[in-house]
């Protein structure tokens, strides 16, 4: 019920065409009722009282009758079909846009089979209840109460007696409706299954490929595909026991009829005009008594994927902006963290990171050098708010982030993640993705920057060649070049680059950082830039490194200060010094 309500609003803004749809559904309810009686006015009137001048009278009645109803009928299904479409159009975009205000943690925990399963194979099944269910259901039971209404009007004992087999169908719908939900619960989980092991698998084909685990991979997928085909066959397993019991019991209907009403004709309790009439109507209770199980399913299916879509919906925003947050136009760059910490499990004694506290000037460039696994992307990711510190605070221009509009905040920090994803779009889109209107000579500059340029104009088609998805077709230099040019073409205060460099050789790594400087020293404005990396001469002209491990600063100062102390960030480097060396 708590699903229900939630999505009681969207049906509510659509109400207006529901009824309208509903209203021109009981005149095609109507309308059925017509042939019938006129088909039994024919046997009375035409056959038995030989007033042969009303045939075509009738005939010409049921034809108007029928065409008109099959008009009808098409209005108001496109009219339904229409409504699901828009109540379906708003679920999506309001799904879509929450997942936007969702934080990394949650996409930490929830697989992107599971998100996608939810935008398309539940919310279909709640559209296609919208579209179907909610006008089939109420003109089956309606054509089913009235039929029994004109039915009884002509001859209630014969109509009592085709009322025998409804208790059976009644007793086999309810017990069909409690075991089918748990079974379309199931298949649902296994579809979510089913769609991450896709997503898995397409989007790491080359681990796949590298390892040679095709068959590893095909075996995994042959499971999970025969769970979900054991889901499906689960359902049908249910509908097996009962759909036999319902149709049974309609297709009884014509024999009881038959059977009684002929021996009620016979015995002149009954008039043959009435049988017919009967007869006619009959099919208004045979039609509602096979659709009870097809009903059935759908309520339960739309019912299930309800529930998983508002079980995500339901889950809380974490990060997100205050009530009165602080507007700004553009920041300086000044971050200082103070006594922060952080944790991914929420667990006693598990922090990611303990006890940071540091200051980066505005316009000064800050290293962050540490083994993996020691803290360095999520020291950065906390800037933008990404995750949120559980202890300490973290301030930009003296401001806690926490109280900044974060749109704000998050437009004037740009960041060149380790992780590269490009858009399936071209080299110029994915530069100014972050800012859409960007001037053509903008994008060269920053492709420049980020030394892209010279391999961009050998490409194809220049800036305009279409790039696939996660930037197919590109070395890792290369994805790692235009994505840091995607970072410098938004002009940020605060430029955040997670280890960007660390798939180009040393000589393109020291342009891009010559490049960089020259752009901020022409420019006139300080930029605040945090370097992750793991090759030390990255970092080496810093105003201030700091050292990570195991989540704490070790050691912090410039690259002499550090080698001077002789400690952890001189071993680091003398290591990878000769490392180096020995390699040329």
């Amino acid at each position: 019920m708590q699903a229900f309500k939630w999505l009681l609003p969207y049906i509510q803004r659509q109400i207006v065409p529901l009824i309208i749809g509903q209203f021109i559904n009981a005149l095609n309810i109507a309308l059925w009722i017509v042939r019938p009686i006129i088909a039994g006015r024919i046997v009375r009137d035409v056959i038995q009282g030989e007033q042969h001048n009303l045939l075509l009278p009738y005939l010409g009645l049921i034809a108007g009758v029928t065409l008109f109803r099959s008009t009808v009928r098409y209005l108001f299904v496109m009219l339904f079909e229409k409504t699901s479409q828009n109540i379906l159009f708003e679920l999506r975009r309001d799904i879509y846009d929450k997942l936007h205000s969702q934080n990394f943690r949650w996409f930490d925990k929830n697989r992107v089979g599971d998100t996608m399963s939810r935008m398309t194979g539940d919310l279909d099944a709640i559209r296609h209840f919208i579209a179907f269910d909610t006008w089939a259901i109420p003109e089956n039971v309606v054509l089913y109460f009235v039929a029994l209404a004109v039915m009884g009007f002509y001859s209630l004992p014969l109509t009592g007696i085709l009322m025998i087999t409804t208790p059976v169908v009644i007793w086999a719908a309810l017990r069909q409706a409690k075991e089918i939900r748990p079974a379309f619960h199931n298949v649902r989980d296994q579809f979510a299954n089913l769609n991450s092991t896709c997503s898995e698998n397409v989007g790491g084909n080359r681990v796949v490929k590298a390892f040679t685990k095709e068959a590893h991979e095909i075996e995994k997928f042959s499971k999970v595909n025969q769970a979900f085909y054991d889901a499906n066959m689960g359902v049908q397993r249910v509908n097996i026991k009962y759909w036999p019991i319902m149709n049974t019991c309609s297709a009884l209907l014509p024999w009881i009829l038959l059977l009684a009403g002929g021996l009620m004709v016979i015995a002149g309790r009954m008039e043959l005009y009435v049988m017919i009439t009967i007869g006619g109507l009959l099919w208004m209770i045979d039609n509602p008594t096979r659709m009870f199980t097809w009903c059935i399913n759908d309520i339960q299916n739309a019912g299930t994927s309800l529930d998983k879509v508002y079980e995500m919906m339901r889950q809380p925003i974490l990060i997100q902006s205050p009530e009165n947050p602080v507007r700004t136009e553009k920041l300086q760059g000044t971050v200082e963290f103070k006594n922060v910490d952080f944790s991914y499990s929420f667990e006693p004694n598990q922090n990611t990171l303990k006890n940071i506290s540091f200051t980066a000037q505005a316009g000064h460039t800050i290293g962050i050098v540490g083994e993996t696994g020691s803290g360095k992307t999520t020291l950065m990711a906390l800037i933008s708010r990404f995750y949120d510190a559980e202890k300490g605070e973290i301030l930009v221009d003296g401001v806690n982030v926490k109280d900044y509009h974060m749109p704000d905040l998050r437009r004037d920090i740009a960041y060149a993640m380790q992780d590269v994803f490009l858009y399936s779009d071209t080299v110029e889109g994915n530069i100014a993705f972050g800012v859409p209107d960007l001037p053509v000579d903008a994008v060269y500059e920053a492709a420049k920057i980020a030394d892209a340029h010279e391999f961009i104009s050998k490409m194809s088609e220049g800036y305009d060649t279409i790039i696939g998805e996660r930037g197919v077709g590109l070395s890792g230099g290369q994805k790692q070049r235009i994505s840091l040019a995607r970072a410098i073409a938004t002009e940020p205060s605060i430029l955040i680059l997670d280890d960007v460099t660390s798939a180009v050789d040393m000589e393109t790594e020291q342009r891009i950082q010559e490049a960089l400087a020259d752009k901020i020293t022409k420019s006139g404005t300080a930029r605040t830039t945090f370097i992750v990396a793991h090759r030390l001469t990255s970092v080496q002209e810093a105003d201030l490194i700091l050292v990570l491990d195991h989540g704490e600063i070790i050691e912090r100062g410039t690259h002499l200060e550090l080698m001077d102390k002789a400690g952890y960030y001189a071993t680091m480097y003398l290591e990878q010094k000769g490392a180096v060396q020995s390699g040329a």
